[in-house]
């Protein structure tokens, strides 16, 4: 039953043994922004135990207020990149592939904190999620240097030897924030319908496919829903959902990672196909899906200390055997316990533990 994970996959230069990707992640484990040896070991663990693809947690790029948290790494200056370095090398030494998750937080940063924390906290028109404006809208020069801050971080990861990069495109943080019209009211180009406020991340990735060549594939994370409005949605049709992500496929992304809480809910009615589903089906890139792969709860429980049973595999096979979608992201079962891909392949189903939350709180 689980061949279909273990299928090869090919993007551009980057070449998987399996359909296996580790899900990224938060988790402050890098004092000032720089990840240690704690940090490499913990992917390099993953990476040997036969995970196809490891996505890191989310790295920051290089605005002052990019980042709320002084324990999450940056990808940006000396000692940071020095640690990212080894990071890719260990996970290579591993025989792993791996990625960097390039994220600005964007409004969920409370100000005055941070690795800058005098730094402004950027925005698409300043606005809270309530419509409250509590900043400058930003110009358009400030826009566009917000954009060539994904571009240099790609630079630097396509310069340390990364198989990939993703762009954290989801979830309420800046970039979501650009296609959310509560949040985005702009007049100028980055503003308008939901394909015009899609600009904003099409412009990242032209940016970044520059500073990476055309080798190394560019991935897009992106979500219905918000941090800030769990029953949020860009689109409330496929058609809708097309013409957006149009935009990006236009831009020249390779691969949609596509966020769900719960990746068997269906997206929209008449149809049993996720999101990762419907943008394979609308655009006929490859996709990711994600959603408590292997559990049987989403992972917001986590945040509150509960733990989550482990589930069945079958539907998921069922749905790539379907090919519905390409990829598969693990997040919590991968995090405790970092032979799980090596597990599942050698039907070691019987070695697989419920998830414990307090795995949060480790780096296994």
């Amino acid at each position: 039953m689980t061949s279909s994970l273990f299928r090869p996959f090919f993007c551009r230069g980057l070449h998987l043994p399996n359909r296996i990707v580790m899900a990224p992640m938060t988790r402050s484990f890098s004092p000032n922004g720089v990840p240690g040896e704690n940090v490499a070991a913990y992917y390099a663990r993953r990476g040997a135990a036969g995970v196809g693809l490891i996505v890191t947690e989310g790295t920051t790029v290089d605005r002052p207020g990019a980042s709320s948290d002084t324990k999450v790494p940056v990808f940006h200056g000396e000692a940071s990149l020095n640690g990212w370095a080894r990071v890719c090398e260990q996970v290579h030494q591993a025989g792993g592939k791996i990625a960097p998750q390039l994220w600005h937080t964007g409004m969920t940063r409370k100000p005055g904190t941070g690795h800058n924390p005098d730094g402004s906290t950027d925005s698409p028109s300043g606005l809270t999620h309530k419509g409250k404006l509590v900043a400058q809208v930003p110009t358009e020069s400030d826009v566009e240097d917000m954009v060539s801050s994904f571009a240099r971080s790609a630079a630097h990861a396509a310069k340390l030897g990364f198989d990939a990069i993703e762009i954290h495109g989801a979830h309420g943080y800046l970039i979501d924030e650009f296609f959310w019209n509560v949040m985005n009211v702009r007049e100028d180009k980055y503003g308008g319908d939901l394909a015009d406020r899609a600009r904003f991340a099409a412009e990242i990735i032209g940016e970044c496919r520059k500073a990476v060549g055309n080798d190394m594939p560019i991935i897009l994370r992106f979500s219905q829903w918000k941090q800030q409005e769990y029953n949020a949605r860009l689109a409330q049709t496929p058609q809708e959902l097309e013409a957006f992500l149009k935009v990006f496929v236009d831009a020249g992304v390779d691969i949609l990672h596509c966020s769900q809480r719960r990746y068997w809910e269906a997206e929209f009615d008449g149809s049993d196909l996720n999101l990762a589903g419907w943008a394979k089906k609308l655009t006929g890139l490859p996709t990711i899906t994600v959603g408590s792969v292997g559990l049987s709860s989403d992972f917001f429980g986590a945040f509150m200390g509960e733990g989550s049973a482990m589930s069945s595999l079958d539907d998921i096979i069922e749905r790539l055997d379907r090919q519905e979608f390409d990829l598969v992201a693990v997040g919590r079962a991968l995090l405790q316990d970092p032979n799980w891909a090596q597990k599942i392949k050698e039907d070691r189903v019987d070695e697989l533990e419920n998830y414990d939350a307090a795995a949060l709180q480790k780096l296994y």
